[in-house]
């Protein structure tokens, strides 16, 4: 390939990511002002979130992490958006509700083996 195409071919994937990093910027700008809009009309009144509202956003921002978090985050805190994954992760993988309690049982015919060694072995 000549040097000329090349170049050509470079200044073609540049100015392109350039443009798709510029339009994803005014998205993210936008939103945030959406955002701000919303929360205005609440009026100082706390928002709500459901579980599955939470789930959904700690999801998106772990996704993101915390610098960006918090160039972008505008209706909780990042920490209160990881400490929302960190808690729905733990929920996620606890097994105590599959777990049963304590050791499971001796089967009879060990308990009765054991016993059998016990007196025929009476010095054990």
């Amino acid at each position: 390939m000549p040097p000329m195409v090349f170049q050509t071919w470079q200044f073609i994937v540049v100015a392109l990511a350039g443009w798709l990093n510029r339009q994803q910027q005014d998205i993210v700008a936008y939103l945030q002002e959406e955002n701000r809009v919303l929360r205005e009309q609440l009026k100082g009144k706390r928002i709500r979130f459901t579980d599955d509202r939470r789930r959904r956003l700690a999801a998106k921002g772990k996704a993101l992490g915390r610098k960006v978090l918090g160039e972008v985050c505008t209706l909780v805190t990042p920490e209160t958006l990881l400490r929302w994954y960190r808690t729905l992760i733990a929920k996620k993988y606890d097994g105590s509700a599959k777990r049963g309690a304590g050791r499971p049982p001796v089967k009879d015919s060990i308990q009765e083996l054991v016993v059998q060694m016990a007196t025929e072995n009476t010095s054990w």
